[in-house]
């Protein structure tokens, strides 16, 4: 019930407020590691959210974890989805499928006799166009726990379109909004964050994200969702 009245039970990712504007926030985010998945939509029938399964599948949220381990990660939010082609900054190394490894649990951790022990997982997930053309591929993310300080530390996926990225650390202004998400409010809110981050003297360095913190059956007026945009 909690969800569906939009509490937001699951573990969100840690941020340090840099600056409080007028009805926003700039946000800095700490380095991470990131699963990837890049995908065309066209091939999933216009779903520019096909590469879901593929990573959920990966953390284990459908099922048994495609990880050499295996490990089973929870999933948290946001779901940040691009609203345009987003450049994300990257460092290496790159890793895809590799020999099974010894990795340290992260809290909470719940034990089943015979089943994957489960492992807390850090937001968000990040979806953006690749080569910044309409219909083009998708790139999604799902970020770790911060205990995996380098890509080589985490579950190595087993599924070869999965890879592990370093995520260099981050700084987007944040405007949040409830109900839907429809491309006409979210791209009014977007243009309003863009206006209001320039008249503050930021400068804006790419395109918005669209973060949805709550599941599709969460009441609408009782959602929670940010636009951010890298600044």
């Amino acid at each position: 019930m909690g969800i569906v009245l939009g509490k937001i039970t699951v573990e969100m990712p840690k941020h340090e407020v840099v600056h409080t504007g007028a009805g926003y926030e700039v946000r800095k985010s700490p380095p991470c590691v990131a699963a990837e998945v890049t995908y065309d939509p066209a091939e999933m029938k216009g779903d520019r959210d096909g590469g879901f399964t593929v990573l959920a599948n990966y953390i284990g949220a459908l099922g048994r974890p495609q990880n050499t381990k295996p490990e089973k990660i929870d999933m948290t939010a946001p779901v940040i989805t691009s609203g345009e082609p987003e450049s994300i900054a990257m460092t290496a190394p790159v890793i895809t499928s590799g020999e099974p490894e010894s990795i340290a649990m992260t809290a909470p951790v719940i034990t089943k006799a015979g089943e994957p022990e489960p492992v807390a997982m850090t937001a968000p997930v990040i979806t953006a166009d690749e080569g910044g053309k309409a219909g083009g591929k998708m790139i999604m993310q799902f970020l770790l726990p911060s205990k995996y300080s380098k890509a080589e530390e985490a579950p190595r996926p087993t599924d070869e379109r999965v890879v592990l990225r370093e995520v260099g650390e981050r700084k987007y202004g944040v405007v949040r909004f409830s109900g839907l998400t429809g491309d006409k409010v979210v791209k009014e809110k977007a243009e309003w964050l863009k206006a209001a981050l320039e008249k503050d003297g930021f400068a804006v360095k790419g395109p918005f994200v669209l973060a949805r913190y709550n599941p599709p059956f969460t009441l609408p007026p009782l959602r929670t969702n940010e636009i951010m945009i890298p600044v």
